[in-house]
């Protein structure tokens, strides 16, 4: 189908270029193009070692600009060969298209349309992952795809696997780690930890079993990309996420941003106290060097203010140390016998620790919990009571 005069006013608005990644799709790699063609002839088409009769198709399109790989690097290798050949020709952004012959180029449009409406963010075109004949792989991999997605970014998505997107050029990564299929995981969380907007639109899919190749190896690229998202989890929990915070406190104030973001913020009084019950829980429990990542695992599992379970987990701030440390023994002695003596002065030592490991490991827990529910409990009456006086006061003004 034609481009309309509509569309093609909008095309020439843009500075973009359509990269067309491909390895041993000659049954439709032509037809993709042809596609293309009606609506650009700003098209980068990376041949990625293809062995069949690839290189023969895109001889009769010279005009064209071609990168051959002598060899099978990688989806990833070839997109970042494609942007980096399109950022030389000067164009503001890419859009990327597979060459199996699933995506329609008559939604290249609405991508540019989506672009000036905000400009330099990533679009991914969400597929209907329903309709027929949609391997059932390919819908549980974007599931499980998109969990890590959110988890790693706060950003929810119907679609993060769809090789169809527009990226803005100059606002990517400079660098990148990986070379396959989960390139096109890396690019958008990292892309949406530099602050990029990223989002899906709907496009139209087809998925003709008697003509798509699909390169994905189940075990292998499923390997990867989970030792991937576990990579990217821990950068989230250890990095990203406790950075944003500080961003967000800093650039608002750290008291207007303590009584906004945690006294006056949206939440439940059930779920205030919930984050600081658990921020307790955490900081006393005996997971020394794993409860950041914990305090956040959880927080976000259940929907928490992560800056009051933050800020609540400070309980084991250092000078804070040696009390909760004893007191974990103490309360341990009352389940696990021993005949180590407690004293609460500088002769707690780490030896100490190690020869009553199991009195202090349950001690810990079991003061944890006990904390956790005190300090909950007495969160949500103050919260109500708060509450209770605020309005009042409102009613006799």
């Amino acid at each position: 189908m034609k481009a309309t005069l509509l569309d093609q006013e909008l095309l020439n608005s843009i500075r973009f270029c359509v990269i067309v990644p491909t390895y041993n799709n000659h049954k439709t790699l032509k037809k993709v193009l042809d596609s293309i063609l009606d609506y650009t002839q700003n098209i980068i088409i990376v041949n990625d070692g293809s062995t069949d009769q690839t290189s023969e198709i895109l001889k009769q399109y010279s005009e064209l600009a071609q990168i051959h790989h002598a060899k099978n690097s990688g989806k990833g290798i070839a997109l970042r060969n494609g942007f980096k050949k399109a950022i030389e020709m000067n164009f503001e952004y890419a859009v990327t298209i597979d060459s199996d012959g699933q995506h329609f180029a008559s939604d290249i449009p609405s991508f540019l349309t989506e672009i000036q409406k905000e400009p330099n963010s990533l679009l991914i075109g969400s597929r209907n992952m329903t309709q027929e004949n949609v391997p059932k792989k390919s819908s549980f991999g974007n599931k499980f795809s998109n969990f890590w997605f959110w988890f790693e970014t706060g950003i929810r998505l119907e679609d993060t696997q769809s090789g169809f997107r527009s990226y803005p050029l100059s606002f990517l990564p400079k660098r990148f780690y990986t070379n396959k299929f989960e390139f096109e995981i890396e690019v958008i969380v990292r892309a949406a930890w530099k602050g990029v907007v990223v989002k899906n639109i709907p496009i139209q899919v087809l998925y003709d079993p008697s003509e798509r190749v699909s390169h994905f190896r189940p075990f292998k690229d499923f390997t990867r990309i989970s030792i991937l998202n576990t990579v990217l989890v821990l950068n989230a929990l250890l990095y990203i996420k406790p950075r944003d915070f500080l961003r967000r406190a800093k650039k608002k104030g750290f008291k207007k941003f303590f009584l906004e973001d945690v006294l006056e913020s949206s939440d439940s009084d059930f779920k205030k106290s919930a984050a600081i019950a658990l921020g307790i829980f955490i900081g006393i429990s005996p997971f020394w060097g794993f409860q950041t990542i914990l305090l956040l695992f959880f927080a976000t599992l259940f929907r928490l203010n992560k800056v009051i379970a933050f800020m609540s987990s400070n309980v084991s701030f250092p000078p804070f140390i040696p009390f909760i440390i004893y007191g974990s023994l103490k309360m341990g002695s009352y389940f696990v016998q021993t005949d180590a003596p407690l004293v609460l002065d500088n002769s707690i030592t780490l030896d100490n620790i190690q020869k009553n490991a199991t009195q202090y490991i349950v001690g810990s827990l079991i003061l944890a919990a006990v904390s956790a529910l005190l300090f909950g409990l007495l969160t949500y009456l103050l919260l109500t009571l708060f509450k209770r006086v605020k309005k009042q006061k409102e009613t006799s003004n």
